[in-house]
């Protein structure tokens, strides 16, 4: 191989690792982008901004140093573009550039032993030119090869779990993946130096860091990754106390209101034994021509069965108690109510996990028809048995856009109790979940339609 013909190799080679290191990074970001409207745009966004970032770095030598940042600023300039949340961007430009800077340290320190321990021995320019050409080929395809393993359990890890950051939670994952991008920058400068006239690489000054640079940047990668395991399991026992906290919140409220139905029926029992003297009173204010003291007696008698009156029977003390408590609050916010919902006949159903269903869809659809102008709001509860399949269906109007999350459920659009709301109705996909069944949601014409299905078990 001549000389220009291992020129021309070096600038072609540049160009086609840029792309496939190009392409890498588009492949991590896909695995993100959850929305697949207009997917191919925002691929080709992603792949123009690596590429934009590459070029500019390689052209200009004031911008080699700096192309972390100038990176994750054209990234976070289009995050609102790919659907993003800033913060969660910013993490993800920062663990990429993080897995790079490591997987190129761990690579050089590779390169430079095997170059050390199996030397090529070359006699004639072309054959060293050629060596040379073999040796860049190889160290630029291993370089590929380890980022994009890193990436790949790096994507995976963060895929586990749902990630929803605060800009404190931002912080603590960023610490050590940015102290891994300082190392690397550090070492890059201290690299090369020229004595004498002759450029000496930093393995060969201090040889101990052939074995130091690739340990230290396993350990930045390793200790990303640990960061990322453990704020998952933190997380996970966070959201566990707060559902648990919300749980037995709920479960007490229909314990309160099981009480009152119970003093209900007590209050109404009594009413029965009291109806006949009632009636007596009646029957002798009518014989003896006391209209007006039959009217005031009637009208009072008439108030006092209107505090005790059910409106809507399911069939169940439990579920009776939670509709017509929800009932009397859509009355006092202009919102139509339906209901024609009825207890399942099969004894296969807990009426606490029936309760807890019930009290979570209705609340959100309340929630949802606040925002909706009153001559428009109305809540709709059905429920619909066949065979051994139980089928409840809440339907309300909403307003504006409802975007929903990559677990299926929608995204909070509340700054007040943020990180409690929207837990009512991952509640209630876990009590399906109980009875081997699902929970479905899905918008039509600014209605909100949430379907539940149960299945008869067995034992309970």
């Amino acid at each position: 191989m001549s000389e220009n013909e291992f020129l021309i190799f070096h600038k072609l080679f540049r160009i086609g690792i840029a792309l496939l290191h190009t392409v890498s990074f588009t492949l991590f970001m896909k695995s993100f982008l959850t929305e697949r409207k207009h997917l191919y745009r925002k691929l080709l966004l992603a792949f123009s901004l690596y590429l934009v970032s590459w070029l500019l770095s390689s052209q200009i030598t004031a911008l080699q140093s700096v192309f972390t940042l100038l990176f994750t600023v054209l990234l976070l300039a289009v995050s609102k573009t790919l659907k993003l949340k800033n913060a969660f961007t910013l993490l993800l430009a920062i663990l990429y550039c993080s897995v790079r800077v490591s997987s190129g340290l761990m690579t050089e320190s590779l390169y430079y032993t095997a170059k050390e321990l199996f030397p090529f021995h070359s006699e004639t320019p072309e054959r060293i030119y050629l060596n040379s050409a073999a040796e860049t080929l190889l160290f630029g395809l291993s370089h590929l090869i380890l980022l994009s393993v890193m990436l790949y359990v790096l994507c995976r890890q963060l895929k586990k779990r749902q990630i929803n950051l605060h800009w404190r939670e931002l912080c603590y994952l960023c610490l050590i993946p940015s102290a891994g991008i300082l190392f690397g920058q550090m070492v890059s400068r201290l690299l090369f130096e020229i004595s004498d006239g002759i450029p000496l690489l930093l393995y060969e000054r201090h040889p101990i860091f052939l074995i130091a640079v690739p340990l230290l940047a396993l350990l930045f990668y390793t200790g990303t990754l640990l960061t990322i395991v453990f704020w998952q399991g933190t997380d996970i026992l966070r959201k566990e106390r707060e559902e648990y906290f919300v749980n037995l919140k709920q479960i007490q409220a229909i314990q309160d209101r099981i009480q009152e139905t119970e003093l209900f029926y007590a209050r109404f029992r009594k009413i029965q034994h009291e109806i006949r003297g009632h009636l007596n009173t009646i029957k002798g204010l009518s014989q003896n021509g006391q209209y007006n003291e039959l009217d005031q007696y009637v009208a009072r008698m008439d108030e006092s069965m209107q505090s005790l009156s059910l409106i809507l029977q399911t069939g169940n003390a439990v579920t009776d108690v939670i509709v017509n408590d929800k009932k009397q609050q859509c009355l006092a916010r202009n919102i139509n109510f339906h209901a024609d919902f009825h207890y399942p006949a099969a004894g296969q159903y807990d009426s606490f996990d029936l309760g807890i269903i019930l009290q979570n869809l209705l609340q959100n659809a309340l929630e949802a028809c606040e925002s909706v102008p009153e001559e428009d709001r109305y809540i709709s509860l059905v429920s619909r048995q066949k065979g051994k399949f139980f089928l409840i269906e809440v339907k309300n109007t909403f307003y504006g856009e409802i975007r929903f999350e990559q677990n299926g459920l929608p995204e909070t659009t509340k700054t007040k109790d943020k990180v409690l709301h929207g837990i009512g109705l991952s509640n209630v996909r876990r009590e399906a979940e109980k009875y081997m069944g699902e929970l479905e949601l899905r918008t039509e014409n600014h209605e909100f339609y949430a379907t539940v299905l149960l299945q008869e078990r067995s034992n309970l």
